[in-house]
């Protein structure tokens, strides 16, 4: 089947993906955007669970100051390369990350890193569990998955840090 370039355009813009992998999707999905955004999701799922293992010795720390000054929040998000470090995708993920933190104070990172004793939902104490503060349809693992879809590198959150005036 032949999928405009209109259709590969919209895709791409929606998804970050590349040119040819929103092609190859829209091709498979019989130009169906919602089908063909779906299949570059679980790919992205897919390279992430690739990319695991790889060592993540590059990132940055991002701050946020919610308005009022009163709760902050600081996030060391690390990725492969600095070259990744320094691109809008990345940083705006460790911007999104920092201000989930100081909307939601988790207390881990993953449901392995939490503190023996802690009782209630994992899906509320675990960041990565967490649902998306501006979308709750999606998790904020499947925020990574996609920047790492994206970079085409692994992306872990090493820790993160909130700050409350009172607390």
């Amino acid at each position: 089947m032949a999928v405009s370039t209109e259709a590969v355009k919209e895709l791409r813009q929606r998804t970050g993906a590349g040119v040819m992998e929103c092609k190859r999707a829209l091709e498979e999905a019989e130009g169906d955007m919602e089908q063909a955004a779906e299949i570059l999701r679980q790919r992205g799922l897919a390279l992430a669970e690739a990319r695991a293992h790889r060592l993540t010795t590059q990132g940055l720390v991002e701050c946020y100051i919610h308005a009022g000054g009163r709760i902050g929040a600081m996030v060391e998000l690390n990725c492969e390369t600095d070259f990744v470090a320094r691109t809008d995708t990345f940083k705006a993920l460790a911007h999104d990350l920092a201000m989930q933190v100081a909307a939601t104070n988790p207390l881990s990172i993953a449901p392995d890193d939490l503190p023996p004793g802690a009782e209630g939902d994992p899906g509320e104490m675990c960041l990565l569990l967490q649902p998306y503060i501006r979308d709750p349809s999606r998790t904020i693992q499947e925020l990574v998955s996609e920047a790492i879809a994206q970079t085409k590198e692994n992306i872990q959150v090493r820790r993160f840090a909130r700050f409350e005036l009172g607390q």
